[in-house]
């Protein structure tokens, strides 16, 4: 996510390094590659020219204390102006004091919106809300078809209709949600390649008809500039509440993210981070921010691993570690449990400096089903007592799991150097442990 933006905007600092002070002679030079870059990243010109000024007369003048270099109190001011820009805290999502909540959709065909629906749904259930989806888009059958195929997969209801007349089908599904206590109706309506008056009549008539609490505009980040101006022609006919980026994980230049409260008044409320139903998160301007700067974000990745790992089955495997009894049934079910909070690639990218250090390396997200093969392959006698494991047993769960003995081998290793770690720090040693690795004692 951002990774262009990231690499630009670092290079652009890097003109400070080795300043002893700030002056307007070396921070208007970082600026003017600064301004380059925002708009190569599609930001707004408005929006580039302010955000530029403001950092500029932030700046100038600033003492810099202690051992702070000029560089680290640009980055700051940067991290801190990029805050602004995106809202400065999050957006929460409002719920109506009389259920149900309605949600309306709106959005560009191909923009992700039925997609996201599922995803909000899905959300909102982990929550201990009831949704339920409602496909209103009358004039794509696909559409509907492909919500029917994500409720079932995530096991919400969906409210369709023969009908072709999408206002009432939404005034029905209101109907139903109260009939079925359903709190939450996401109501997906119809896209289309471009903005429309019929298009825009039927959305409209919808949401006078249902009266949303909240109205979510889903646009492909993909898009840049684009999908700001859009946004705007949408706000203008449906008030918006909230805006939705998706498609964050490709090749987007991060334009839209950056000039979108600015240009059409409404926050970001949520952004797509990957195709997988569980891809969504709420938008946090100051962890974007640090994500942008390369800065990482633990704050999200703790989210991540809550939502996934069981309080208490965490201090079960804490207390096999203790007592050195962990073993491969274990490390299957913390391996799923990790590969349901993303892609490794993205959950390294949350920690900070590990987007750099990881940039030139090829992580393989299918040598997580290469290990769950070779355990998969194993009795379960193998798997608690992986001692036993000869040579015979080794070629056998190769062959099972379409792996070579290599691989076999190279994971039994790993595991037990992992092993032997878990169980110095259980006896107490992390100092040790720190000193094998090459860390300082206090980290």
């Amino acid at each position: 996510m951002f990774e262009n933006l990231q690499e630009k905007l670092e290079s652009a600092l890097k003109r400070l390094r080795g300043q002893s002070k700030i002056t307007e002679e070396n921070v208007g030079e970082a600026l003017v590659e600064i301004r380059r870059v925002l708009l190569e990243a599609d930001v707004n010109l408005q929006v580039t020219k302010k955000f530029v000024e403001n950092v500029k007369q932030k700046a100038i003048g600033k003492e810099v204390k202690g051992r702070l270099l000029p560089e680290q109190l640009i980055v700051k001011l940067v991290h801190d102006e990029l805050v602004e820009l995106m809202g400065s805290k999050l957006s929460e999502f409002t719920f109506s004091p009389h259920p149900p909540t309605v949600v309306l959709v709106a959005g560009l065909q191909g923009s992700g919106k039925t997609t996201f629906t599922a995803k909000l749904a899905k959300s909102l259930r982990k929550k201990g809300r009831q949704p339920l989806l409602v496909a209103c888009d009358v004039h794509r059958p696909a559409a509907i078809d492909q919500l029917k195929t994500l409720g079932k997969s995530i096991a919400i209801p969906v409210f369709s209709s023969d009908s072709k007349d999408a206002v009432q089908i939404a005034k029905d599904a209101i109907a139903y949600s109260k009939k079925f206590a359903r709190d939450v109706v996401i109501v997906d309506t119809a896209g289309r390649l471009t903005i429309d008056e019929l298009m825009m009549k039927e959305v409209s008539d919808i949401s006078e008809a249902v009266k949303p609490t909240e109205t979510l505009f889903v646009c492909d980040a993909m898009i840049g500039q684009d999908a700001v101006t859009t946004a705007k022609a949408f706000h203008e006919q449906l008030n918006l509440t909230g805006i939705v980026l998706t498609k964050l994980d490709g090749d987007t230049r991060g334009g839209a993210a950056l000039s979108v409260l600015s240009v059409v008044g409404k926050p970001i409320k949520f952004i797509g981070t990957g195709e997988k139903i569980d891809a969504l998160e709420p938008f946090h301007p100051e962890r974007i921010a640090s994500r942008i700067l390369g800065m990482g974000d633990i704050l999200t990745l703790v989210e991540k691993a809550e939502q996934e790992i069981d309080a208490k089955e965490a201090e079960k495997i804490e207390e096999k570690i203790r007592k050195n009894q962990f073993t491969f049934e274990d490390f299957l079910d913390q391996l799923r449990t990790i590969r349901k909070m993303g892609s490794l690639r993205d959950l390294l990218g949350l920690i900070p400096g590990m987007d750099k250090a990881m940039k030139n390396v090829n992580i393989d997200d299918n040598a997580f089903s290469r290990v769950e093969a070779i355990i998969l392959s194993m009795t379960k006698q193998e798997r608690n007592n992986p001692k036993i494991l000869n040579g015979s047993r080794r070629r056998r769960i190769a062959k099972g799991s379409g792996t070579t003995v290599q691989d076999v081998n190279r994971l039994l290793k790993q595991f037990d150097e992992m092993q032997k770690m878990m169980k110095t720090v259980a006896r107490g040693g992390k100092s040790r442990l720190l000193k094998q690795l090459g860390l300082p004692a206090g980290f």
